[in-house]
């Protein structure tokens, strides 16, 4: 077995991931949308390359996840090729895989079937071959998912703008609201990934106003 990279540890996104928990699922609330649409185990698996019975215990607060990160490597490898499939709906074959990474058929194999640890360039071109984000193959389970869900959560906030714009033209508040720009900065805010840096935007914004106030006549 070649020498691969090393697990990067414990990372702040266990403690991530409750919180966007939390936001979509109140941004599921407002706009009606079922739990179990915003919270489908197995879409989510797909996106994150988590096993679904993973998925399902950190979403019920459980601790679980595979520690090992040429296990995690291997698990997601498997789940993209089935599921990131050719256009004729069959699996890449590992001479596909190869010459779209950019390795050799032997590489490849001992990747597959796990006689060889995973370097980041392999990682790397691999993900770029399947077309998918950085660190798929290898991030934490708890940070994968935490990736996956604020995906979820861009959509419902896109949705969420889309309705409150269609409202805007039969709100005179909120027709003002949107004239000043005041739903567009909400809206950015709210992506931000942690209240930290939504309490900064606000911290900020009360320094600019405190800037341009007139004085008093």
């Amino acid at each position: 077995m070649t020498d691969g990279f090393e697990s990067p540890g414990t990372t702040g996104t266990t403690a991530a991931l409750p919180a966007v928990v939390a936001r979509v699922t109140a941004l599921a609330d407002r706009l009606g949308v079922p739990h179990a649409e915003v919270f489908d185990t197995g879409r989510l698996s797909a996106a994150s390359g988590v096993p679904e019975p993973v998925v399902k215990a950190l979403l019920g607060g459980r601790p679980a996840g595979e520690p090992d990160v040429q296990a995690r490597f291997l698990q997601r490898l498997q789940l993209l090729r089935r599921t990131r499939l050719k256009p004729n709906g069959r699996k890449y074959t590992q001479q596909e895989i190869a010459d779209g990474a950019g390795m050799s058929r032997q590489q490849a194999g001992a990747l597959i079937n796990g006689d060889r640890r995973p370097t980041m360039e392999h990682c790397d071109a691999i993900q770029r071959f399947f077309r998918v984000h950085a660190g798929f193959l290898t991030a934490e389970d708890p940070e994968a998912l935490t990736g996956a869900l604020q995906g979820v959560e861009q959509e419902l906030l896109q949705r969420l703008a889309e309705r409150e714009a269609a409202a805007t033209d039969d709100d005179p508040l909120e027709r003002l609201l949107q004239d000043h720009g005041v739903r567009g900065i909400a809206w950015r805010a709210a992506q931000l990934p942690t209240d930290q840096h939504r309490d900064k935007v606000a911290e900020w914004l009360d320094m600019l106003l405190e800037s341009v106030k007139r004085p008093e006549s």
